[in-house]
């Protein structure tokens, strides 16, 4: 079973809906069975590349309220995390860009560290208040997962794996995605948000019993069309 995952590393329901679904194949017969592909997805490709806003002032400016309204807003979210074991830290967050860190995630794919490079750099912008955008940061990220620093260092410097990054979204574009996080199993069922646990286990278990159930035939012969033969001998 293949699951692929449209998010942004600037997307909280991505990281609540990302460990949701991890919770879900802790208790799916099948994990070991199960491959978690990561796919990019840019909330705001226009984000500047410097000069980060506060993350209050980019919901405020976004939304039409008040900073305060928009802090309060940010409650209901950082309850949710909580709630899936994921401290948030909304006080230190910034609104940055987040093309690098996804070509990041495309060469670490590429080293077999897709899985914690994607990990990392989403506990480093909602816990750690990292700015992902930071090529230092982005180095230093990288390192801890077990990349080479110089190798990432070159990378970010180029435009390698800008056209992984452009294809994924154009598919998510050619999909009808709307929004993230967005999952898709088995390239042709379609799961919408950052579903609850259960939601997603349910849908793990409804999609491998139709994948793998025994098909089952309508015999629509007649014994004036055709003969047979089986392992006893043939209609002659």
């Amino acid at each position: 079973m293949k699951i692929e995952i449209w998010s942004d590393f600037v997307c909280p329901f991505c990281y609540i809906g990302k460990r949701r679904l991890e919770k879900a194949l802790e208790q799916f017969p099948h994990k070991d069975e199960v491959d978690v592909v990561y796919k990019s997805y840019e909330l705001d490709p226009n984000a500047k590349q410097e000069d980060e806003q506060h993350i209050y002032e980019a919901l405020a400016e976004k939304y039409g309220t008040s900073v305060e309204q928009a802090k309060q807003m940010t409650e209901n979210v950082k309850r949710q995390a909580a709630e899936t074991g994921l401290p948030f830290n909304f006080d230190n967050m910034r609104s940055v860009n987040t093309f690098r860190a996804h070509r990041l995630a495309k060469y670490a794919k590429e080293q077999g560290k897709e899985k914690e490079m994607v990990e990392r750099l989403l506990k480093a912008y909602f816990t750690d208040s990292m700015n992902v955008n930071d090529q230092a940061v982005l180095v230093g990220l990288a390192k801890e997962v077990g990349l080479p620093e110089e190798s990432v260092q070159e990378l970010l410097v180029s435009d390698r794996f800008a056209e992984e990054v452009r294809a994924d979204e154009n598919l998510a574009r050619k999909l009808g995605v709307q929004g993230v996080p967005f999952f898709v199993i088995n390239e042709k069922y379609a799961i919408s948000g950052a579903q609850p646990t259960e939601a997603f286990l349910n849908a793990l278990e409804k999609v491998w019993e139709e994948e793998n159930e025994s098909p089952v035939l309508t015999d629509l012969s007649t014994k004036a069309t055709g003969s047979t033969c089986t392992d006893e001998g043939c209609d002659i």
